[in-house]
């Protein structure tokens, strides 16, 4: 009987939380947060993967709220969600791990800026998507700038005599660009 009061309750908070109501969404948070955190942990072994994951399960929620389906099991809702963030994180920390590794084997990893680190990684169909995703919110200077020095390898220097720019629009350039593109990437 209280089993299915509280299956009720949670349905309750999550038609509550798909109209805005932001009482609901930590009432939400509060009562499932510890236990997805657990489940986390039981079934990946990592404590701040867990936490991690779980966090932006729930930031996903309040995000997306005003485009939530109605769901009838909440708690076995959430957790099919966080598996698959959980799955994500584990991907994306094994591919940023093996690229590490190999641009330690190939000592180059002290002359690697993070942005032509991150741009290395970026090998499978899922993360081409999105690497194409972001790069189509950039402007064509700022596209330009990107495919010069990263697909290129042409130093700031011989951007700015290509493209008739002084050596510090083209930093700034470059740098608004990976501004943009890291916030595309924030969720992957």
């Amino acid at each position: 009987m209280e089993q299915s009061r509280d299956k009720l309750q949670l349905r309750l908070m999550w038609e509550r939380i798909r109209n805005g109501d932001e009482a609901a969404y930590f009432d939400l948070y509060a009562q499932l947060y510890p236990e997805l955190v657990r489940f986390g942990i039981r079934s990946f072994g990592d404590a701040d993967l867990a936490s991690e994951a779980t966090d932006n399960v729930f930031l996903s929620i309040w995000e997306r709220r005003a485009n939530l389906e109605r769901v009838e099991q909440v708690q076995s809702y959430l957790i099919s969600i966080l598996k698959r963030k959980l799955i994500r994180l584990t991907e994306r920390r094994q591919k940023l791990s093996k690229a590490l590794q190999a641009a330690i084997d190939q000592d180059e990893w002290t002359e690697m800026s993070y942005e032509e680190f991150i741009i290395r990684v970026q090998s499978d169909e899922i993360v081409q998507f999105k690497l194409k995703q972001a790069l189509s919110k950039l402007t064509f200077r700022q596209k330009q700038i990107v495919q010069l020095k990263f697909f290129e390898g042409l130093t700031y220097e011989q951007i700015a005599e290509k493209t008739d720019m002084t050596v510090k629009t083209c930093y700034n350039t470059l740098y608004d660009a990976l501004k943009i593109m890291r916030k595309e990437f924030y969720d992957f």
